[in-house]
């Protein structure tokens, strides 16, 4: 079996593809959020999170070509209008709704990011490895500026917030841990294929 036939593999381009679709949902719901009326204050930090999305975006949809694939089709035309949905509900929705759903989305980014990093390692794509630990790393950061904003609304402060991803210098460190763990795995279907 080839590497490009691998479960691992397949389940990388599916993670990529869903990120690659995500990325361009959340783009456009940042820039309704930062031009909505109540976000003047946080407009700049929310305007710098919309310019990472759509970095995230390029660089994924990069992998996706090296490794042969390309973005859904229909995934793309449903979050695009999800997306653009959403940042023109900011506009009417307050401040606060914007704020904890940005910040349980970026929550989950965090993991999905680490699982592709994981993925490329299993699929034998290494050469992806860093650039996916360092986007979950952005995720990370933005986690935590919309978790602050949160806390810092009266209500915000007394709703039960999403689970919290791992500290942020964990996202290597438990890659490296699985990178140990899942290596002799890796070297022992290697054997089994030849």
């Amino acid at each position: 079996m080839n590497k490009h036939s691998s479960p691992e593999f397949k389940a990388l381009i599916l993670l990529l593809q869903r990120a690659h679709a995500g990325e361009l949902a959340a783009a456009h719901a940042y820039r309704g959020h930062a031009a909505s009326w109540w976000a003047r204050k946080e407009k700049a930090p929310i305007q710098a999170i919309e310019a990472d999305e759509w970095k995230h975006r390029a660089c994924v949809a990069q992998m996706l070509q090296n490794l042969g694939a390309e973005p859904q089709a229909l995934r793309e035309g449903v979050m695009f209008l999800i997306g653009t949905t959403i940042g023109s509900l900011c506009h009417i929705g307050g401040w606060l709704i914007p704020m904890y759903g940005a910040g349980h989305l970026e929550a989950t980014n965090v993991g999905e990011y680490e699982q592709a990093a994981r993925l490329a390692f299993l699929a034998g794509h290494t050469e992806l490895i860093s650039a996916l630990l360092e986007m979950a790393e952005v995720e990370w950061d933005h986690e935590q500026t919309f978790r602050h904003y949160v806390k810092s609304h009266a209500l915000g402060q007394k709703l039960p917030l999403w689970p919290a991803p791992v500290p942020r210098a964990m996202i290597r460190e438990n890659f490296e841990l699985f990178k140990q763990t899942a290596a002799p795995l890796r070297a022992n279907q290697s054997v089994l294929k030849t």
